[in-house]
C-alpha cells in the first residue's frame, strides 16, 4: 500500500532551503519521504507515536536537532507533514 504524502504550509520552503544550504540534510529528509510512501511507523529517524497524538501524530529524527512531524491518516492511506525544521516548536 503506496501513502499519499501532503505538507503544510512552510515545509516546502524550508526543504528548499536545505536543498541549497545542506545537501546531506535534503538528501537524509528525501530517505525518510521515501519510506513514508511505504511504511510511516517504521524505519530510518526512530519514528515514533507523540504522546497526545493517539496512534496519529508521529515524528522522526532527521538530525539532532530536527525533526519531522507528521499525521498518518489510514483510512484515506495518508502521510501530512506537519514541520521539518526544529524540535517541537523550539525556533
Amino acid at each position: 500500500m503506496m501513502y499519499t504524502i501532503r505538507v503544510s504550509d512552510g515545509v516546502d520552503k524550508v526543504i528548499a532551503k536545505w536543498k541549497k544550504s545542506n545537501p546531506n540534510l535534503f538528501k537524509k529528509n528525501k530517505k525518510i519521504y521515501k519510506e513514508l510512501l511505504e511504511h510511516p511507523k517504521t524505519g530510518l529517524g526512530h519514528p515514533e507515536a507523540l504522546r497526545g497524538g493517539g496512534d496519529i501524530t508521529w515524528s522522526r529524527h532527521i538530525t539532532a536537532h530536527d525533526r519531522i512531524i507528521y499525521d498518518i491518516y489510514e483510512e484515506v492511506v495518508e502521510v501530512y507533514i506537519l514541520e521539518v525544521e526544529g524540535h517541537y516548536n523550539d525556533k
